[in-house]
């Protein structure tokens, strides 16, 4: 949708968005909404800062009415190993290169951040307090397909079963039999991504991966802030708009069927020692989600061929640099010039590419 409104905006169309589940389904009905800065990678880094920047002037970029609120409640990442603690120092070097303001934090600091926070075993962390949350995502990307219509944009319910080389442009083939001819194409497809595009010789190391967060029960009062991650634990945490605390065991693998109950004993624990006011929240529904992995854990922003661009393995962090993956691949539509950081994203640079260390 960040596409199809970027490519708009600079006069390219008539633009029309294929999606077979509907917009707002898939991952995008699951994500929490979370927009940080915080990353290991230069590219990371760029555009999730240009993101934010457009996420807080969000209506007005858009030119419509936004039914969310972003809260900059900060992302706080824990170690208690001298080891991570370090890598997150060198996190946080290459995110103040970039503009983003992250600091290193003592444990006594970091339990000044986080009332109630219990600093036993903590080495220390990382901190940023531009980071945040949309209290109702789904709404943004309603948002976005909103002001997609609006700039006149067509989108249609159906899955496309095939993108083929026609002559000068490329054929679109769905699976309820349509077919249309168009100049060019934005693959977006996340997971789907490279099956997609295999038969055109593609070969996008893009893998599902399953991810799985507990939902508690809405409550008024305020027991978190910010969303705490602690990197040695395991653990992520979060308290929800409504107030429902969201909580994942980042190590969870295997049959949600016969694992659930050890992962959700894995967050007890974990918030048992870490966070002990929360220790007794009752975790009763498991959500599972999706998210399209690459190697390094950053997205391919790229054009595979004249005409035919790719936008995906965002490997979780879609939500957060959607509107700077809009702008550059409008830009590569348009044959403008792309940001510097397009280089780390290409289709090709895998072998040699390091993996992001703070993917969550």
């Amino acid at each position: 949708m960040s596409i199809a409104c970027h490519a708009l905006e600079r006069g390219l169309g008539p633009v029309t968005v294929y999606d077979g589940a509907g917009i707002g389904t898939g991952a995008s009905a699951v994500q929490p909404g979370g927009v940080r800065q915080q990353w290991g990678s230069a590219a990371n880094c760029a555009m999730a800062r240009e993101s934010r920047a457009f996420y807080l002037e969000l209506s007005d970029r858009l030119g419509v009415d936004v039914d969310a609120t972003f809260d900059p409640c900060g992302y706080l990442f824990l170690a208690d190993h001298d080891e991570s603690l370090a890598q997150l120092g060198a996190n946080v070097r290459v995110q103040r290169e970039a503009g983003v303001p992250s600091q290193l934090v003592t444990p006594a600091e970091a339990s000044a951040l986080v009332p109630g926070l219990e600093p036993e075993g903590v080495a220390g962390g990382a901190y940023c307090a531009e980071d945040g949350y949309f209290d109702r995502p789904q709404a943004v990307v309603a948002a976005f397909a909103a002001a997609a219509r609006a700039r006149g944009a067509v989108l249609e319910r159906s899955h496309v079963r095939s993108i083929a080389r026609d002559g000068a442009g490329w054929r679109v083939e769905t699976d309820d039999g349509r077919s249309a001819l168009v100049e060019q194409v934005a693959v977006a497809a996340a997971a789907e991504t490279a099956a997609l595009l295999a038969p055109l010789g593609a070969r996008l190391p893009i893998e599902p991966e399953p991810r799985f967060l507990f939902l508690g029960e809405p409550r008024s009062v305020r027991l978190l802030d910010p969303l705490v991650i602690a990197v040695d634990r395991g653990l992520a945490a979060k308290q929800l708009a409504d107030g429902r605390l969201l909580a994942s065991d980042l190590r969870a693998a295997g049959d949600p069927d016969t694992e659930s109950e050890r992962w959700r004993g894995n967050v007890r624990g974990s918030l048992e020692r870490l966070l002990p006011a929360l220790a007794g929240e009752p975790l009763p529904t498991l959500v599972r989600g999706t998210y399209d992995m690459t190697p390094d854990a950053q997205p391919i922003v790229d054009e595979l061929a004249p005409g035919l661009w790719v936008a995906a393995g965002f490997s979780g962090h879609g939500f957060m640099v959607a509107p700077s993956t809009g702008r550059l691949v409008a830009a590569g539509l348009a044959g403008d010039p792309l940001p510097g950081w397009h280089e780390a994203v290409r289709a090709g640079r895998f072998g040699d590419a390091a993996r992001d260390t703070q993917v969550i």
